[in-house]
């Protein structure tokens, strides 16, 4: 709420800069004429007038391009701002059915050979996806970021499970949705998808962890 407030308030003073900016020019003639000594060439005054006046018009027109821009930031802002509290109620209803089998059955069904364990995994991948999906449609990252990104992710084993149940599906979202970089993001990552798959095999969930002294992982 405080940071849309203050963009109102930019708004309002680019507005207000603008009026009285115009005004001030405006008025500046009428100024001079009351000013002006008797013996004034009138035709000289007339033309500081029209000069004057056309400053008036480029100014206004600076005002109101900057009020444009500044809507134009706001508007994109309180898209960003509802699309970010939308991702978060989402968030929060998949992570309150990772550890409960009743709630688990209400999202869209897995493949049969996967476990409640993998489909935990698979969802939690699926998160770590989305949050980069988004810094890259906000373009907080670029091509070469994702491309790394996915170079790592793509070693591990569930990575892999969630690209191979899932992947499609990205696939069909983000063309539905019709976004270019929305769009982009699913084929650099199903492109390293593919090179990681070339390069070999995974590593296993199983060996991730080195056991402790006492046989542990």
């Amino acid at each position: 709420m405080a940071r849309v407030l203050a963009r109102h308030r930019v708004v309002l003073g680019w507005a207000m800069a603008g009026v009285v900016t115009a005004l001030v020019i405006a008025m500046t003639p009428l100024l001079l004429q009351w000013a002006a000594p008797a013996g004034l060439d009138w035709d000289e005054l007339s033309k500081i007038s029209q000069t004057y006046g056309a400053l008036s018009v480029f100014f206004s027109a600076a005002a109101l391009l900057g009020v444009a821009a500044s809507l134009t930031f706001q508007a994109h802002q309180t898209k960003t701002e509802n699309e970010e509290a939308q991702r978060a109620s989402h968030r929060e209803l998949i992570l309150a059915s990772l550890d409960d089998p009743d709630l688990a059955v209400c999202w869209d069904p897995l493949p049969p050979d996967i476990s409640l364990r993998g489909r935990k995994q698979i969802t939690f991948v699926n998160l770590i996806v989305s949050s980069w999906w988004v810094d890259y449609r906000l373009k907080r990252t670029n091509d070469d970021v994702v491309r790394v990104m996915a170079a790592g992710h793509f070693r591990g084993e569930a990575a892999r499970r969630h690209w191979d149940v899932s992947g499609a599906n990205w696939r069909e979202y983000c063309e539905a949705l019709g976004e270019r970089r929305a769009i982009r993001f699913v084929t650099l990552m199903h492109e390293a998808y593919v090179r990681a798959v070339a390069d070999g095999d995974p590593v296993l969930s199983a060996s991730y962890f080195a056991a402790d002294i006492d046989g542990r992982t």
